[in-house]
């Protein structure tokens, strides 16, 4: 861990046993990610005045972002989209770690919702600060000024590995291979879009599927005519 050793991060034995099994179940290039993740989202806290183990639990801030994207390794490759994966992943080996159900909980929802800007920026810090950090690292629409030199020294140890591309093509790669995975007008479903070049069903055809209720039944006959 020489190389890490320069950020700042919990050293807990839960941190440390869950930074060794990411490193070990992720590509490298979302390994990274996840560790930039942290780095970020403690740096955004900061700029709204919060501090760690003071104002959030540190631990659990780690141990979410960490995880966030766990469900794009080989063993959190579920039945379900990634982000719901990656946090059932993170529940089981966080509770065999021995961390109490409680703040399992809080990691659950922050790796759950990191794809869900508007919800988890309104949560606890631990949650908000991951979908922050995260965006933070993969191009925040409107990126805080960074300190000089703070992310050139971040990616001299943690380099980027084309993250951004290794991250899409790792999603689009298992809805692929599992379209359930990526539901129409998901985040997932909608690369898988972009890479097909596939259409999705309007609100009519959804409506209208097996064990659909017949609400469109004679109702366009009544409508006004343009």
């Amino acid at each position: 861990m020489d190389a890490y050793d320069a950020l700042p991060f919990p050293r807990t034995d839960v941190a440390m046993n869950t930074l060794h099994f990411v490193r070990g179940i992720e590509d490298p290039a979302i390994f990274n990610h996840s560790m930039r993740t942290y780095l970020y989202g403690r740096f955004l806290g900061e700029q709204q005045g919060l501090q760690p183990d003071r104002d959030y639990d540190d631990e659990l801030l780690f141990l979410g972002c960490l995880l966030h994207d766990s469900g794009l390794s080989p063993e959190g490759n579920g039945d379900q989209r990634f982000d719901l994966d990656g946090a059932d992943l993170a529940t089981r080996f966080l509770t065999e770690q021995g961390v109490s159900p409680e703040r399992v909980e809080v990691v659950w929802d922050a790796i759950a919702l990191h794809l869900h800007y508007e919800i988890a920026m309104r949560k606890r810090p631990e949650i908000a600060l991951v979908t922050a950090g995260a965006g933070l690292d993969l191009g925040d629409d409107n990126p805080p000024v960074l300190p000089a030199g703070y992310a050139d020294r971040v990616h001299a140890v943690l380099p980027r590995l084309h993250a951004a591309a290794v991250l899409h093509d790792t999603i689009v790669s298992q809805a692929l291979d599992k379209p359930h995975k990526a539901p129409p007008f998901s985040m997932p479903g909608e690369l898988v879009r972009q890479q097909t070049q596939g259409t999705w069903p309007t609100w009519k055809q959804l409506m209208t599927q097996p064990y659909g209720w017949n609400d469109y039944a004679g109702y366009d006959d009544h409508q006004p005519k343009p």
